[in-house]
C-alpha cells in the first residue's frame, strides 16, 4: 500500500492548467476554501485567456507547464485541459512529484488512463479523477438506498441525458471540441458523469452495445443508445443526445427494483421526482429538501470535491475518486465505443 506523506501546518500549494469553461469551479473552489488552499500559479497556452487570470488572482503566468513546475514550489496541480491532454501532462507533473487533479473524463483511451494510474504510482503522488455529481445531494440520497439494499433486487435502469450543444459551441474549442483526439463525443465529455452512475450506483457491468450517431459537424458522437447488463442481473440502458431543441432538457436516472422505484430528473439529476419503497426511512423526509434548483449542468460538487481532496492531503480522508477510480467509467465509455465502432456486444473487463 502507498504511503503518501500529509501536508501540515501551511496551506496546500495549488496550480491550475488550462483557464476555459470549467476552471471556473476549480478557482471558485480554491477561494471557498482559501484557509487549506493557496493558489500559487495559472498555466494556459493562450496569452489573452492567461494574462487576464494572472491579473485576476494575483499570481504568476506560464504558458508551459514544465516551466512552471520547475520554478514553482507546487503541493498539487489541477488539469482543466481538453481531456485528450490529460495523460501526457499528468504524467509530467507525477515526475515532478507534485500531486494531480484531473477533470473528467480522465483521458480519451483507455491505454492512457491506465499510463497516468502507472505515472502517479511511480512517482509517489495522488491522482485525483473529478466526478462532482457524486456529491450532489439527490444522488447521495440515492446512493444511501442503493447501499442500504432498500430496491431489493434492481431489475431495470435507465439514464437520459436530453442537451443541447449547437455547432457554435464545438466551433467555439480552438479546433479541439468534438474531436476523437482530444475531446470524445456526446457519452465521453458531456455524459461521463451519467456513465460513471452506471457502475458507481448500480455496481460493476457485466455487457455493454451500444450505437451511436452524428448529426453536428463533428468527428464524434452527438447521440447515442446504450444497452447494459450488470453482473447482478438487472437491465440498463441509456439515451444521450446533444441535439435537443431548444435547451437542455432532462439529466435524469430511473432505477426499478423489487421493493422500490426511484425517479431523479431536473435538467441534471437535481430533482427527486418519484421516490418509492417498501420499507419507509427517517430520510425519506429529507427528499424535497434535496432537490435543488440548478442553472449549470455541472451541479454544486466542485467545493464538496476539493473538500475531500483537502481532508486526503491533510492525511484525514482517503480519496472519493482516485486514478482507479476514475477508470471505472473510461473502462464502459472505452467499451461502449469499441461496441458502436463494431456492431458487437462488448464484455467487460477489457483487459483481463
Amino acid at each position: 500500500m502507498q504511503h503518501y506523506p500529509s501536508i501540515t501546518g501551511r496551506k496546500i500549494r495549488i496550480a491550475i492548467v488550462g483557464c476555459g469553461r470549467i476552471s471556473k469551479n476549480h478557482f471558485g473552489s480554491i477561494e471557498k476554501h482559501s484557509t487549506e488552499l493557496e493558489l500559487a500559479a495559472v498555466c494556459d497556452i493562450d496569452p489573452v485567456t492567461l494574462a487576464e487570470h494572472a491579473e485576476k488572482y494575483q499570481v504568476p503566468a506560464y504558458r508551459d507547464l514544465q516551466e512552471m513546475l520547475q520554478k514553482e514550489q507546487l503541493d498539487m496541480v489541477a488539469l482543466c485541459t481538453p481531456s485528450g491532454v490529460h495523460p501526457d501532462q499528468a504524467v509530467l507533473v507525477a515526475k515532478h512529484g507534485v500531486h494531480v487533479i484531473t477533470e473528467k473524463p480522465m483521458a480519451t483511451r483507455w491505454s492512457d488512463g491506465v499510463r497516468m494510474v502507472k505515472a502517479c504510482d511511480e512517482g509517489g503522488v495522488r491522482l485525483f479523477v473529478v466526478k462532482q455529481n457524486r456529491l450532489n445531494t439527490t444522488l447521495q440520497l440515492l446512493k444511501r438506498a442503493v447501499t442500504e439494499k432498500r430496491f431489493g433486487k434492481i431489475h431495470m435502469v435507465h439514464l437520459n441525458v436530453f442537451w443541447t450543444r449547437p455547432q457554435a459551441y464545438y466551433d467555439q474549442g480552438n479546433g479541439w471540441r468534438g474531436t476523437w483526439e482530444f475531446d470524445g463525443g456526446a457519452f465521453m465529455n458531456q455524459a461521463s458523469h451519467y456513465v460513471d452512475l452506471l457502475d458507481w450506483l448500480i455496481g460493476p457491468v457485466e455487457k455493454v452495445q451500444a450505437m451511436m450517431s452524428t448529426t453536428r459537424d463533428i468527428e464524434v458522437e452527438d447521440t447515442g443508445v446504450l444497452n447494459v447488463r450488470w453482473r447482478n442481473g438487472a437491465l440498463g440502458s441509456m439515451s444521450v443526445t446533444m441535439l435537443t431543441y431548444p435547451q437542455n432538457l432532462e439529466g435524469s436516472i430511473t432505477i426499478l427494483g423489487e421493493k422500490g422505484t426511484v425517479r431523479v430528473g431536473g435538467v441534471a439529476v437535481n430533482d427527486i421526482q418519484i421516490w418509492q419503497f417498501e420499507e419507509p426511512k427517517d430520510y425519506d423526509a429529507e427528499i424535497q429538501a434535496a432537490n435543488y434548483q440548478t442553472t449549470s449542468v455541472y451541479g454544486f460538487g466542485h467545493p464538496l470535491y476539493y473538500k475531500n481532496v483537502v481532508d486526503v492531503m491533510r492525511g484525514l480522508a482517503e480519496p472519493e475518486t482516485d486514478g482507479r477510480e476514475g477508470l471505472k467509467s473510461l473502462e464502459l465509455l472505452i467499451a461502449a465505443y469499441l461496441s458502436s465502432r463494431d456492431g458487437r456486444t462488448v464484455s467487460l473487463p477489457l483487459e483481463y
